[in-house]
């Protein structure tokens, strides 16, 4: 994705603010907001941030693992599935 072609400044979104959001939902690519030739900020639709946080969740949920893996924080597979399945049945 090439944000260059994605990129307005504050004066545009003020004047075409509907126009803006009616895109963005449309074409779920985020938008640079510029501000005195600067980027200042991102605007994306709610369908695409909601997608983003989900991942960037499951992604730490794998950092953790991951960590969890190198301290040594590790229980036999069979032992897990014995308990889920206690657990199940508790149910």
């Amino acid at each position: 994705m090439r944000y260059s072609t994605q990129v307005k400044p504050i004066s545009y979104l003020k004047a075409n603010a509907a126009e803006v959001l009616a895109n963005l939902a449309e074409q779920r690519e985020p938008l640079v907001i510029t501000q005195n030739g600067e980027a200042k900020a991102v605007l994306q639709d709610v369908a695409s941030y909601e997608s983003t946080q989900e991942t960037l969740a499951l992604l730490k949920i794998l950092a953790i693992g991951n960590e969890e893996v190198a301290a040594g924080k590790l229980k036999p597979a069979k032992d897990v599935l014995k308990r889920l399945k206690s657990k199940v049945v508790d149910a």
